[in-house]
């Protein structure tokens, strides 16, 4: 009897531990649509609303996209060695930045002593229950984040500000001290298995631009 309760016992603690863990998404591409406020100038608006922000994830590594007719922005990040990659392209105009370790942290100093406050709104998105937090800078801009609560990316880091966020952020708003609102929304995600090539960098065709 006592071999029988303890087997119960056991297949009841694993249950309860595969329900409660997250789903790390290892491989996944998701879409993003921008809404720009109101009050933001209509040719910026306009702009913001035309351009797509897309990521991709595989493994350890994460590709972010941002696109418009006018100019493209990619960031490549490598989370074992903590390393990036940044391409841009401004008409006929190419560019490429690579930056160690220590300059990706230096790049987003800013976020270094944020508080996260969790809050008790929940909504779904994608059909993922999602929870909401307010994250708040050291210069007192906000970002209120939307992140599904049963996955995580195997790269919290494909924005950096996100790292601590213990979910897979789906939506998250900017308000930046002196600046309008700009909405980041996801529209799709997409669970196949995503090309090395779009992790690939070019080794020609590219001015190099160091970061200040």
């Amino acid at each position: 009897m006592k071999k029988y309760l303890f087997i119960i016992v056991a297949l009841c603690l694993f249950t309860l531990t595969v329900v409660g863990q997250q789903r790390v998404i290892a491989e996944c591409t998701v879409t993003y649509n921008i809404v720009a406020d109101s009050t933001v100038d209509k040719e910026t608006k306009e702009t913001l609303e035309k351009t797509t922000k897309t990521v991709y994830i595989k493994g350890n590594t994460c590709r972010t996209n941002l696109l418009n007719s006018a100019f493209s922005q990619a960031i490549i990040y490598e989370k074992l060695s903590g390393t990036a990659t940044i391409l841009r392209e401004i008409g006929s105009n190419k560019f490429i930045t690579r930056l160690d370790k220590t300059q990706w942290i230096e790049k987003h100093k800013q976020f270094e002593g944020m508080q996260i406050t969790k809050l008790n709104e929940v909504k779904n998105i994608l059909g993922y229950p999602c929870k909401k937090i307010i994250m708040q800078l050291k210069d007192s801009s906000i970002y209120q984040i939307y992140y599904a609560t049963s996955i995580v990316p195997s790269v919290k880091e494909f924005e950096f500000q996100f790292k601590e966020v213990p979910g897979f952020v789906l939506e998250y708003e900017i308000n930046e001290v002196g600046a309008k609102k700009i909405q980041y929304v996801a529209t799709k995600i997409n669970l196949n298995p995503v090309a090395n090539t779009i992790f690939a960098t070019p080794t020609v065709g590219y001015r190099i631009l160091t970061e200040k």
